[in-house]
């Protein structure tokens, strides 16, 4: 799987990447947070959430009792979009079956997408209506998976922290609510 990740070409962005962001983390972790997709810092470096908004993340998996080591970290979205814009459906219709593999794989009993694109596509795939992040972050939805139940548990992606701060507090709030599944 990892092999075809690198190699894809199914959408535009592999025109522009330096590298695929395939997620990192343990293949077999109980909770995985599913970001939006890479930034400049995670294209250079081929790892998930290493700039602003991964300080961020890491305070609040610090905060909540857990580690990076502790959590899979991927996103809907492997390559990064030009300049940083929002990825577009054809692109994370491409992707999301990438996502789904890994799901598979790990089998995780939480399910944290962050933001509005993870949180649409992760209720969606588990037959919830698909939502903004606003009305349903915080909330644990628990669903049945091909791999037995798990929860979901949408959250605000970190990055949106730098830009409203008064979200930050909202966010730590939420990875608290994250830890508590830390089995």
């Amino acid at each position: 799987m990892d092999t075809e990740m690198l190699e894809c070409k199914k959408c535009r962005l592999h025109e522009g990447r330096q590298n695929v962001v395939i997620g990192e983390g343990p293949s077999d972790a109980d909770i995985m947070l599913i970001g939006e997709a890479p930034g400049a810092n995670e294209d250079k470096t081929g790892r998930p959430f290493v700039g602003r908004a991964g300080k961020i993340l890491d305070e609040a998996l610090e905060g909540a009792g857990l580690a990076r080591e502790d959590v899979f970290i991927g996103n809907i979205v492997k390559c990064r979009p030009p300049s940083n814009r929002n990825p577009k459906k054809d692109e994370i219709a491409s992707c999301t079956p990438f996502l789904d593999m890994q799901m598979a794989s790990i089998r995780p009993k939480v399910l944290v997408p962050m933001g509005n694109f993870p949180t649409g596509y992760v209720m969606e795939r588990f037959g919830l209506d698909r939502r903004r992040i606003g009305e349903v972050r915080g909330k644990i939805f628990d669903v049945e998976t091909p791999w037995g139940g798990a929860a979901i548990v949408p959250i605000y992606h970190p990055a949106a922290t730098i830009y409203n701060q008064r979200l930050r507090p909202v966010l730590q709030k939420d990875f608290k609510l994250i830890g508590r599944f830390n089995l």
